[in-house]
């Protein structure tokens, strides 16, 4: 398979349920797509614009200064301590590392790379893309011997459920049993809602707990687009296996990968202030307790949820009929069907919405 081969986008399905939500009288409420509306920290962007004489081409192993500040961010927000600068490499974004990486670890035909059941799509692209074979499993047990890498997300998206430690180290051990690369997608982990989560840290993949201190074949994705509002920057980064790093960064070199100069300098201040970060979860927090118990007035449950930017949410009907519902009522979210085909009969509600905006939902979902 290859590019040309790729299925269309998948949301242009929707177009005609977001038609008919902005036909409204009041307009549509978008809460089906996960990108922020808030805006980006002045300390993110004043760094920018100090950085604005970048005349010469930016590191694709990233600025001594981001690669510490990473490292800095990592022992004091996740819980990881001892990592090197040579363990840590900026992306542009994490979308593309998600589709690319398994063409930088040269999987091909044959290999096998699991995804979780509820997952983001492009895990699967990015297997199809160099004809390899997605797995859509929660499982360690069902992961068979060709996998090569596996993907996890935690919290997830679409459904916003937490791994534990427990749950981390088994998948750790059987994807080290297989020989493959196992990768933590943890974009969500600042945004922990109900117990444990709501006042415990969200573990990553790369702590202690779950490695044994030894991080061999081991990588955590991380992106500031949702903590920091960051979106429009694409900055991200992955830490861990300094072996699997190298490799990446050599391909990454002759692909011409890099982050942008201006956006490392602005991530630098993005990941050394924790009060904007703080800031935004209240944000969201309030969002949710809003819309929350509104969607659950309207016959909805709510399953997982637990952190993330988002409420999975079924009514018992095809996903397709619950858009029907809320385009009368000038509502827009994202059917289940557009994260595997596991859970057709759900919708996934995103609180990236304006405060006046999320009023209005609760309200129209409570009349």
């Amino acid at each position: 398979m290859g590019v040309a081969d790729l299925a269309e986008y998948p949301w242009d399905a929707v177009a005609p349920y977001a038609a008919r939500a902005r036909s409204h009288p009041d307009g549509i409420v978008d809460l089906s797509i996960g990108s922020p509306v808030d805006a980006t920290p002045a300390v993110v962007r004043e760094a920018l614009a100090a950085a604005t004489d970048a005349h010469s081409y930016p590191q694709t192993v990233g600025t001594p200064a981001l690669r510490e500040a990473i490292v800095d961010w990592f022992a004091r927000r996740r819980g990881v301590a001892g990592l090197t600068p040579a363990q840590i490499l900026p992306t542009v974004g994490s979308k593309e590392l998600v589709a690319l990486l398994p063409l930088l670890l040269g999987l091909g035909p044959g290999d096998v790379v699991v995804h979780p059941r509820a997952a983001y799509p492009t895990y699967e692209v990015g297997a199809r893309l160099v004809g390899a074979t997605p797995l859509a499993s929660d499982d360690p047990d069902e992961w068979p011997a060709a996998t090569r890498l596996v993907w996890l997300n935690s919290p997830g998206n679409p459904d916003g459920r937490v791994r534990g430690i427990p749950s981390l180290s088994s998948a750790v051990v059987r994807a080290r049993e297989l020989g493959a690369v196992i990768a933590g997608d943890e974009c969500y982990a600042e945004l922990g809602w109900d117990a444990p989560w709501d006042g415990e840290s969200i573990p990553s993949i790369l702590d202690p707990r779950v490695t044994g201190g030894d991080t061999t074949g081991v990588l955590a994705v991380y992106s500031l687009s949702k903590q920091s509002n960051l979106a429009g920057y694409r900055a991200a980064f992955l830490a861990g296996d300094d072996a699997v790093v190298a490799r990446l960064l050599t391909a990454r070199k002759h692909l011409g990968l890099m982050l942008p100069g201006p956006v490392q300098h602005a991530m630098v201040a993005a990941l050394g202030d924790d009060a904007h970060v703080a800031a935004q979860k209240e944000r969201y927090r309030r969002r949710r307790d809003i819309l929350k118990p509104a969607v659950e007035a309207a016959g909805f449950r709510i399953d997982g949820s637990e952190a993330g930017l988002y409420l999975w949410a079924t009514e018992g009907k095809d996903a397709w009929e619950s858009l029907d519902r809320l385009a009368d009522l000038g509502i827009l979210a994202g059917p289940g069907h557009f994260y595997g085909p596991h859970f057709p009969q759900h919708i996934r509600f995103s609180l990236t919405a304006p405060d006046e905006r999320v009023a209005v939902a609760a309200q129209r979902l409570n009349s």
